[in-house]
């Protein structure tokens, strides 16, 4: 058993784990009967693992507690400090003086705590108000570093969530040096891009392969003295080398991130080994699925045909092989772990691990103790919020999916991969445009088929579309650029260059007035906009003092003739997989 619930069976009630402080009036965790334990340390800094001494119970970083009152004693003095029942503490240990009443079983498969995410950092982030999680406690296992302006730094429930996971292969750890190159600083060796829909219906999860060629932009980097340098980029090289290597820092990650796909991330956690074995041990296991016997010597994974629950490091060897799946190589690998993924999913979201105070006390120890987070969120509070946020999608509409690659054409021998044009930009925009993967039935209808109605109508011709033309965001001189290809080659004679929008924007778009949707219409045809693009509003008055629409360049805007309609299914040959299916690695 963990700290939490060293000597108790596993149906003891939380409660009986909360003992009144004489000193301050609170009530606090008892991590062991009757024994005096050790305080708890200060937050950690950037970076440090600031774990507490051992106390009497063996419990790191516990807050020191008066012993329990047993069943039948007395009751405290009338002098004594009057029991304030602390936010979120089990409703009965605020009866103090009173004793402990019975508390009622919670109803089967009711959820006391949600947990949910999913990474190859093999993490899910707990989402609960229940104090009884020792927060302080929990708050000291956590290891944060800076995201050194990479991140949006925070999370809104009104707009979509983009979170970056990484699991890396330093081989940190207990257990984790005969692994092979022990002294290697890591790699992005599993990266994944979890983004969560904007109405939390659905999320997808884009798994970048870690061979694949691409640029590393300059990174300014917090060194572990508080002081800052800029790590040089790199052009043309293997993605895990944007980890790790130079002294990189998952900003680094997240910043070459954005500007292979252009999504902007909010936020980073980093795993590695030792987050597969605690957190499968905790979940009390992961169900796979092999069709074929696999022996890999180099993963050390020996498993026969059939179905297997792994934890431990039976679990890191399942989610290493590559060499005995598919074709042998990282592609494959990619495929095993989002089935492995989704497995953890399903047994997180299950009501044996959701109902049960003690796998849940398990799952906060190992995943705070697992993981390394952005110092935005390096508090259980924070981490609550976002976890909140995240668990408010259907695993079945959580889509896995592999950037589109295919082999470098400048190697004769074959082992780094390139972007598979056009079906990568074309996945890459169905994310930032917020496009489920799966059909998802809690998807706003009704204002699908509005955006949809606004291209349906008549359309004026070119040449009396009026518009004012501006920069939200887009290169510079992409206003001047638009301009002249209108006029020149398109017939829209009546526009005009209005220089730089007030406000940068994401997307591009046209806003016009009640007499203008015919105008709307033709030059969302020639500009290539889709119906989200038109925002009906106001008109505005041009420098000929005639009214005319707004068209606003956001930074998605890629050159004049370039459509910017986001696809409306998945591109063809983009291997992708749900959460909710069993699969059998092959």
């Amino acid at each position: 058993m963990d700290a939490q619930g060293r000597g108790r069976a596993d149906d003891i009630d939380p409660a009986d784990q909360w003992v009144l402080n004489p000193n301050t009036g609170e009530y606090e965790l008892r991590l062991a009967p009757s024994a005096a334990q050790s305080s708890v340390p200060g937050p950690r800094g950037a970076g440090g693992r600031g774990r507490g001494p051992t106390g009497a119970a063996g419990a790191p970083g516990a807050r020191r507690t008066a012993p329990a009152r047993r069943p039948g004693a007395a009751a405290p003095a009338d002098d004594a400090p009057s029991p304030r029942r602390r936010t979120g503490a089990p409703a009965e240990a605020a009866a103090g003086r009173r004793g402990r009443r019975p508390v009622p079983k919670k109803a089967k498969g009711k959820k006391v705590l949600m947990w949910t995410g999913g990474s190859l950092a093999f993490v899910l982030i707990g989402a609960s108000g229940a104090a009884y999680l020792y927060y302080e406690h929990l708050n000291n296992n956590i290891t944060s570093v800076s995201d050194d302006g990479a991140g949006t730094g925070g999370f809104s429930k009104d707009r979509a969530i983009n979170i970056l996971l990484i699991g890396t292969d330093k081989r940190t750890g207990k257990g984790n040096e005969g692994y092979g190159d022990k002294d290697s600083a890591g790699h992005a060796d599993t990266t994944l891009v979890l983004h969560v829909a904007k109405d939390r219906s659905n999320a997808t999860v884009l798994s970048i392969p870690r061979d694949l060629i691409t640029d590393i932009p300059d990174c300014p980097t917090t060194q572990e003295d508080g002081t800052e340098k800029i790590i040089p980029g790199q052009q043309r090289t293997r993605f895990n080398n944007s980890l790790g290597q130079e002294d990189r820092t998952p900003s680094c990650t997240m910043r070459t991130i954005t500007e292979l796909t252009g999504l902007k991330m909010d936020h980073f956690m980093v795993a590695d080994f030792n987050a597969v074995k605690t957190l499968t041990s905790a979940v009390g296991g992961v169900d796979v699925c092999l069709a074929k016997d696999i022996k890999d010597k180099d993963s050390k994974l020996d498993l026969p045909k059939g179905e297997h629950t792994i934890e431990g490091e039976q679990a890191l060897a399942f989610v290493r092989t590559r060499h005995s799946v598919g074709f042998g190589g990282d592609l494959s690998r990619i495929e095993l772990q989002q089935q492995f993924l989704g497995s953890m999913l399903r047994k997180l979201k299950s009501n044996d691990t959701l109902t049960s105070p003690s796998k849940m006390i398990k799952l906060a120890e190992a995943g705070t103790k697992a993981l390394t987070v952005d110092s935005q969120i390096s508090t259980i509070k924070k981490l609550a919020d976002l976890g909140a946020e995240l668990g408010k999608f259907d695993t079945k509409n959580l889509t896995f999916a592999t950037v589109p690659v295919v082999d470098n054409p400048a190697e004769k021998v074959k082992a780094t991969v390139v972007l598979k044009e056009p079906q990568a930009q074309q996945l890459f925009a169905m994310v930032r445009d917020d496009v489920s993967l799966t059909d998802v039935k809690q998807q706003k209808k009704k204002e699908k088929a509005a955006e949809a109605a606004r291209l349906k109508g008549s359309k004026a011709p070119a040449s009396e579309v009026r518009v004012r033309i501006l920069n939200g965001g887009a290169v510079a001189g992409s206003a001047q650029e638009t301009l002249s290809w209108l006029q020149v080659q398109e017939g829209v004679t009546k526009s005009e260059n209005a220089g730089n929008a007030e406000q940068p924007l994401a997307r591009t778009t046209l806003e016009y007035g009640p007499d203008e949707a015919d105008q709307a219409r033709r030059l969302a045809e020639i500009m290539g906009l889709s119906g989200a693009a038109l925002k009906p509003g106001k008109s505005v008055t041009n420098s000929q003092g005639v009214p005319a629409m707004t068209l606003t360049l956001g930074k998605d805007f890629e050159g004049a003739g370039v459509p910017l309609t986001t696809p409306a299914k998945v591109p063809e040959d983009v291997q992708k997989a749900t959460a909710d299916k069993v699969e059998c690695a092959k």
